[in-house]
């Protein structure tokens, strides 16, 4: 038996190397100046390979080569970041539907943390939504099925399904002293990436609920219909990201572009290889995709002058993020609400043949003076006083692997600090009050119950004073 291992070690051994080397010889294809190939450590690869043949040798039930492979490349993938993780067919598949904005399922958008799904963010007009499941609650089981052990994409695999079917879903909720039960119904999910209005004559509401590839064009059309609506002139724009979890990279780089002059910088990428280091300007070559018409042309010149406020919250990640980051530091939009959740990581996707790929990691985000936003967020220029809520809420600096900010002087504790040192003390008397109302339907962006818009309007008229910087502000 020990030499069929031996032998089952040695031979796997050198398919490793194989394949390692391979993928360095490909990757030294593609760059000019590369650093010398590390030596592959033999050592780990044979401990890999003897672990590899106890588990074919002794474990209580055959297992196939192709299932501990692949949950082998899951987990090499799972222990770099939260971000990072293997796509199989169905999970490619997923990926590329989930940007086209319609999919079968629940409405919500979730990580792992712990080896449970914890929630970012329900989205708007969806079962999950209406039903009241919150940010920051634990999804700890699926119907019958434990949540605990799986991947992210099983539980999301779970959590999908063909409309009008049930399921049920426990959640564990801070505050809560007994798991809560929800009974769901699959749904269409049809996401509406730009909804805007006129709130009053002169004042114009834009909100964006996540970056998809429509969401360009239907914000030039929505601008336009604005301005033809508004029948004298516009006084005031306000731009809601709340709760937008991000989407694609060009969107974010579009929506920035309505609004700053030609060329201005949005935002730039620092990674490692030369393909990750990237600097987006707002114009046609970083959002258009093929040889399309500039959907943006033509926009009436008042979108680039009106006096703008952009809300935010901690649900506000990644593409939101890039777009708040770039119309505060140009100044064109006072920014109000809430820490962002600080999703300042770039996903690049890997294709691998047979219809799988890889989500990896390569690059962080910076904003065009120079703050990385992985870890930090964005620090609003009017800090949201009615939302202590928001102080609980989960945001990247919580989850485990995730990456610094990439400062040279800064720990990952410190990252984790600056996030917590946004937030404000809580008020015990409206903490025991938002502890009574957990349960209830959360308020709908834009509405007349929204008390962040009715600050932003106030702001506008000038019953709320400007805000005033700090001397000793800097951009760590």
């Amino acid at each position: 038996m020990s030499n069929i291992i031996k032998k089952t070690g040695l031979i796997l051994i050198g398919a490793i190397a194989g394949i390692m080397l391979s993928l360095n010889f490909s990757a030294i294809a593609k760059k000019d100046n590369i650093e010398a190939i590390h030596p592959l450590p033999i050592e780990e690869l044979r401990t890999f390979a003897q672990v590899f043949g106890r588990i074919k040798s002794d474990y209580v039930e055959s297992v196939e080569d192709k299932k501990l492979i692949t949950e082998a490349i899951n987990g090499m993938l799972v222990g770099l970041d939260p971000h990072s993780s293997y796509l199989d067919k169905d999970d490619y598949k997923e990926l590329q539907i989930g940007t086209q904005g319609e999919f079968g399922g629940l409405g919500i958008q979730v990580t792992m943390e712990d080896g449970v799904v914890k929630v970012i963010s329900p989205i708007e007009d969806t079962p999950a939504f209406r039903a009241g499941i919150k940010t920051g609650d634990l999804i700890v089981k699926l119907d019958d099925t434990i949540v605990k052990g799986m991947t992210l994409n099983d539980a999301i695999k779970l959590m999908r399904g063909k409309p009008n079917t049930p399921i049920k879903i426990t959640i564990v909720r801070e505050g809560e002293t007994e798991p809560l039960v929800f009974n769901l119904v699959r749904d269409i999910i049809k996401i509406q990436s730009v909804k805007s209005k006129m709130i009053e004559p002169g004042y114009a509401y834009i909100r964006i609920t996540q970056f998809q590839e429509q969401t360009g064009e239907n914000l030039a059309q929505a601008i336009r219909t604005l301005f033809a609506e508004n029948t004298g002139s516009m006084k005031g724009l306000i731009l809601d990201l709340r709760n937008d979890p991000g989407g694609l990279l060009n969107g974010a780089v579009a929506v920035s572009a309505a609004f700053l002059p030609e060329n201005a910088l949005v935002v730039y990428t620092e990674g490692r290889s030369p393909d990750a280091k990237m600097k987006l300007h707002a114009n046609p070559e970083y959002y258009l995709r093929g040889p399309d018409a500039d959907y943006l042309k033509g926009l009436p010149s008042e979108v680039k002058t009106v006096p703008m406020i952009t809300l935010v919250n901690g649900g506000s990640a990644s593409a939101s993020e890039i777009v708040a980051g770039a119309l505060q530091d140009h100044k064109r939009s006072v920014v109000m609400g809430s820490q962002t959740f600080g999703k300042g990581s770039v996903q690049t996707i890997l294709p691998l043949g047979n219809n799988t790929a890889i989500k990896l990691t390569t690059a962080r985000y910076y904003t065009p003076n120079g703050q990385s936003i992985q870890a930090k967020g964005i620090t609003p220029d009017i800090l949201d006083e009615a939302d202590s809520g928001d102080d609980q809420r989960l945001r990247e600096a919580d989850l485990n692997r995730h990456l610094t900010s990439g400062k040279k002087a800064e720990t990952k504790n410190a990252d984790s600090d600056t996030v917590k040192a946004t937030k404000k003390p809580v008020n015990k008397k409206k903490a025991s009050k938002n502890k009574d109302e957990k349960n209830k339907t959360p308020i709908e962006f834009g509405s007349a119950e929204d008390l962040l818009l009715t600050q932003a309007m106030n702001y506008f008229k000038g019953i709320t004073a400007p805000p005033e910087k700090k001397s000793d502000e800097s951009d760590s």
